[in-house]
């Protein structure tokens, strides 16, 4: 199975949480097939927002969430 990952971000209510806003406006930069390219697109989209301390953008490893009992 592939490795995928999703990169995405939004307005949070607290910068310290994942409390998104509004889960309409969520901003999908994609999916990609390993770590490495996802983390390419995470720190261009977090650099373009880098002075609004209210936008989060994550990597989420949805590979572990398809196959959590896979090491």
């Amino acid at each position: 199975m592939s490795k995928i990952h999703l990169v995405f971000g939004g307005r949070v209510k607290d910068p310290q949480t994942l409390d998104f806003e509004d889960l309409g406006k969520i901003d999908v930069v994609g999916f990609f097939e390993d770590y490495k390219s996802a983390e390419k697109a995470w720190r261009g989209a977090a650099q373009r927002t880098v002075d609004d301390a209210e936008m989060k953008y994550v990597v989420v490893h949805l590979h572990k969430l398809l196959e959590p009992d896979l090491a």
